[in-house]
């Protein structure tokens, strides 16, 4: 992961006051969060937090009803996500959403729809292929016909395929084992280094998240509860307790427990 200082002016996203919604249901409430060039970030937090609506919110694909989201200092509030995906920032789903009767190579060709620069598409097919080999061994083969974990292996190098400077990336390691979950996590953080594309990541494994970014945000019952640097969460009992599985002992952490909202 790439450190970086933390002045405004290296801010390449910024959420500010937004509150999105599912009907009459709101997921997010008064969501503010900035990500810095070359950062890679992480939102943690329990399933129906509101962790995956922050990131189709910024993608284009819910509109907010209220605040604003801004890249690289534009509002993008509410654009049309093809629009978005050409000012930079991709988006791998939750699920992968794959195309499943495409071939891989054609998946990531649609992953670079938005480029007319045809020789430089090839060879970052080729860098995909680098990053995970077993998608070129697999490049004639139907998506829908990979594993789980070669799917999330192409729906990242799919999003690779738009040349993003901000990558969004929603649960990459849902449903896959732990030795593949470390796979992938290896592998976002040298996209991260090597080529400097910032990501924002949404993450359940906390541990795993909080050891491969630098910033964390907290998010509970769609609002932001606490944000620090990553080596900083790790070390807070309320983290180390609700998401790293190490709970106090006593009734002091039985109390905690109970309460489960008592953010330091």
């Amino acid at each position: 992961m790439t450190q970086v200082a933390g002045r405004d002016d290296d801010v390449i996203l910024a959420l500010a006051n937004v509150e999105s919604s599912y009907g009459p249901i709101k997921a997010i409430r008064g969501v503010s969060l900035k990500v810095r060039r070359g950062e890679i970030v992480t939102v943690l937090g329990s399933n129906g937090a509101g962790k995956s609506t922050i990131l189709k919110t910024i993608s284009g694909i819910i509109d907010p009803n209220r605040g604003s989201v801004s890249f690289k200092g534009q509002n993008i509030t509410a654009l049309d996500p093809s629009v978005i995906v050409r000012m930079g920032v991709s988006h791998v789903p939750e699920g992968r959403e794959v195309f499943p009767l495409l071939s891989v190579r054609d998946n990531l060709l649609m992953g670079a729809y938005t480029r007319m620069d045809r020789d430089a598409v090839a060879r970052d097919i080729e860098m995909a292929y680098a990053y995970f080999p077993i998608l070129k061994e697999r490049a004639t083969q139907d998506a829908g016909l990979l594993s789980g974990g070669q799917q999330q292996m192409l729906a990242i190098s799919r999003a690779l395929m738009a040349a993003p400077e901000l990558m969004l990336l929603d649960e990459p390691s849902l449903g896959l084992s732990p030795k593949l979950t470390r796979e992938i996590f290896e592998i976002v953080v040298r996209i991260n280094r090597e080529r400097g594309t910032t990501m924002l990541l949404v993450e359940q494994n906390a541990n795993m998240a909080l050891n491969v970014a630098d910033h964390g945000y907290v998010l509970e019952t769609g609002r932001i509860v606490m944000d620090d640097t990553c080596a900083v969460l790790r070390e807070k009992e309320d983290i180390k307790e609700f998401y790293l599985g190490k709970k106090e002992s006593g009734v002091r952490g039985e109390r905690r427990w109970k309460k489960k909202k008592t953010w330091r």
